[in-house]
C-alpha cells in the first residue's frame, strides 16, 4: 500500500513538473534575435497610434518606428488621409500595439527633427515579445529605409522586408510601388520628395573629391544619379561593396528622389543598393 502510494506520488510530481516546464516554455519571451545591438529603455504603454509609423506612450512621448516607412498619400498622388494602403497600415499598427506594453531599443540617433523618439519597438503580449517593425515589414505594410545616424538595424529590416517583396504582400502588389526605370529621368522628377526604387545600368562611377557618383546616363546634369558622401563610405566598405566596381552593372537603388540638376538619390547604407545578375 505504501509502495503504491509512493509510486502514485512520484507520478503526480513528475506530471506536475512537466506541466510547469511546459508553462514556462510557453511563457518564455520569443524575442527575435536581431543582429544589431540595442540599448533597452523602460517599458511603457501605447495609449494612441498617431499614424502608421508613430506611437504615443503613456508618458506623453511620441516614438517613431525607425526603419519602417509606412505608405503615404503622396506615394500615389492621393489626397491626405485618403490613401487605402496608409489606412490599412495604421489599422494593422492599431491591432498590434494599441493598449499594449512596449519596450524600446535604441541605437545611434535618438530623436528626429520633430523631437520624436527613434527606436525599435517590441510589444509584450501574453508572454511573447513581438518586433513591431518586423511585423509591419513582413506583412507589406511598410518599406525598410535608412535614416542618417540610425542605420544599425538595416540588415535586419531589409531581411524582414524581403519576405514581403518576394511574396508581393501588401503594398508590393500595388502599381504605386513598382520599380522605376533610371532611363526616364523626366518621369522620376514627378516623384520628387517620395521614396522610390530605381533600376538601371551604371554608366560610370566617379569619385569627385571623395564623393562617389553613380551615373545612370551620359549627361549627369539631366540623367539619374545616385551619390554617396565621404561620411557614409565606411558603411559600404564594411559590407565589402566596391562602389567603383558597379560601373556597367545593372543595379537597383532606393531612397528619396531629390533634384540635383537631374533626379538623384543619396545613399547612406549598402541595403539601398541591390546588384542584379548580369
Amino acid at each position: 500500500m505504501v509502495r503504491g502510494t509512493a509510486r502514485f506520488a512520484w507520478r503526480e510530481l513528475a506530471s506536475a513538473l512537466l506541466t510547469a516546464a511546459a508553462a514556462l516554455a510557453f511563457a518564455a519571451p520569443s524575442a527575435e534575435a536581431l543582429q544589431c545591438e540595442l540599448e533597452a529603455q523602460p517599458a511603457r504603454a501605447v495609449v494612441r497610434v498617431i499614424d502608421a509609423e508613430t506611437l504615443m506612450l503613456d508618458d506623453g512621448a511620441e516614438v517613431r518606428l525607425v526603419g519602417a516607412l509606412a505608405p503615404r498619400a503622396m506615394d500615389g498622388g492621393a489626397d491626405e488621409a485618403a490613401w487605402p494602403l496608409e489606412q490599412a497600415a495604421k489599422a494593422e499598427l492599431d491591432r498590434l500595439a494599441l493598449g499594449r506594453s512596449v519596450e524600446l531599443g535604441v541605437a545611434g540617433r535618438r530623436t528626429d527633427r520633430y523631437g520624436r523618439l527613434l527606436a525599435q519597438v517590441f510589444v509584450q503580449d501574453a508572454g511573447e515579445r513581438i518586433w513591431l517593425q518586423g511585423e509591419m515589414l513582413r506583412s507589406g505594410h511598410a518599406r525598410a529605409y535608412v535614416l542618417p545616424g540610425s542605420a544599425d538595424c538595416m540588415d535586419d529590416l531589409a531581411a524582414a522586408e524581403r519576405q514581403a517583396r518576394e511574396s508581393r504582400a501588401g503594398l508590393w502588389a500595388h502599381a504605386a510601388y513598382q520599380v522605376r526605370p533610371a532611363s526616364r529621368p523626366w518621369d522620376l522628377m514627378r516623384f520628387r520628395s517620395t521614396y522610390q526604387t530605381v533600376e538601371g545600368q551604371v554608366v560610370s562611377a566617379a569619385d569627385v573629391r571623395g564623393q562617389i557618383y553613380l551615373n545612370f546616363g551620359a549627361n549627369w546634369r539631366d540623367d539619374f544619379t545616385a551619390t554617396i558622401r565621404p561620411a557614409h563610405k565606411a558603411a559600404f566598405a564594411e559590407h565589402k561593396l566596391d562602389l567603383k566596381a558597379l560601373e556597367r552593372r545593372r543595379v537597383r537603388v532606393r531612397g528619396w528622389i531629390e533634384r540635383r540638376s537631374g533626379p538623384m538619390i543619396e545613399l547612406y547604407h549598402p541595403s539601398q543598393i541591390e546588384v542584379l545578375p548580369d
